[in-house]
């Protein structure tokens, strides 16, 4: 399912440090998955039948989600929402000045002989999510990227840094860039959360009453 269609059928706002109120929800199934930096607690409830939430628990993430979400639907829910809530809360690569600490920790720790010497947010970048210029050092994400879970955000710096060492595709850059354990998981979100940014124009359109564009079945 495209995210532009999840959204307008499951999610709530995101909260910000506040959860919403429980006391008349069914005792609700829970578990925690590890996403990423924060942790990611999500909350079944066989009561909630159309609606997912997400909220600021501490220092963890709880994601409220109807018991009949399953596979690749939820998954995506769970990811759109972390998205919304962590842009709520400035993260850890909020500035350039993080963003650069934060790349240079990715290297440290995937790419051996990548070293970064600028590492910004651009707002010209919307076909591609990031590049790099090896001659400088430099390294340039897309704006885009503010609002994807942080572990998409590294795949995308551990990519970049990749091509510092290998400017190229070969097997050796592949090689190094998936040292990062969730760089395919990371290419496959992206590929749904670009449809998701797509068709959120055509989707604002609809509300404000005027015609979107067909398209092909």
């Amino acid at each position: 399912m495209p995210l532009a269609s999840q959204q307008s059928l499951f999610a709530e706002d995101a909260l910000d440090d506040e959860p919403p109120p429980l006391a008349a929800e069914a005792p609700a199934r829970s578990e925690t998955v590890p996403i990423g930096v924060p942790e990611i607690e999500i909350r079944t409830s066989k009561r909630r039948r159309k609606s997912a939430t997400a909220y600021w628990s501490g220092g963890r993430i709880v994601v409220l989600l109807p018991n009949h979400l399953r596979g690749r639907d939820r998954k995506e829910m769970v990811d759109w929402l972390v998205a919304r809530v962590l842009s709520r809360r400035p993260g850890a690569a909020s500035s350039d000045r993080a963003l650069h600490e934060r790349a240079l920790r990715l290297a440290g720790r995937y790419v051996p002989g990548a070293e970064p010497l600028s590492v910004r947010w651009v707002t010209n970048q919307h076909k591609r999510w990031a590049s790099c210029t090896v001659d400088t050092g430099e390294i340039r994400l897309s704006h885009r990227l503010r609002d994807v879970p942080e572990w998409v955000l590294d795949a995308v710096l551990v990519h970049e840094l990749a091509h510092l060492v290998h400017p190229d595709h070969s097997a050796r850059f592949h090689a190094l860039a998936d040292r990062f354990p969730r760089q395919s998981e990371a290419s496959t979100f992206l590929e749904g959360y670009a449809l998701g940014l797509d068709a959120a124009p055509l989707c604002r359109g609809a509300d404000d009453g005027r015609a979107a564009p067909a398209t092909a079945p």
